[in-house]
């Protein structure tokens, strides 16, 4: 799972941070840090935290597994 964050509309409401704690934190005031290859392990996390961003700033692409075209 590929994360991409558009950082100019991101504006730190921190929902992403509180759902995929582990992939998104916030830094700062409004700063935010991410894993732009999130875990296995954390795509649901990821998933909610991308549809709980008020101003859609989250982007994210699903790998396909091997053999999978």
């Amino acid at each position: 799972m590929k994360i991409v964050v558009d950082l100019n509309r991101c504006q730190g409401y921190a929902q992403c941070a509180f759902l995929a704690p582990q992939v998104f934190e916030m830094h700062g005031e409004e700063a935010l840090r991410y894993t732009p290859a999130a875990p296995d392990d954390q795509g649901e996390r990821v998933r909610r935290a991308a549809a709980a961003c008020p101003v859609q700033a989250i982007l994210v692409e699903e790998e396909a597994g091997p053999g999978v075209h």
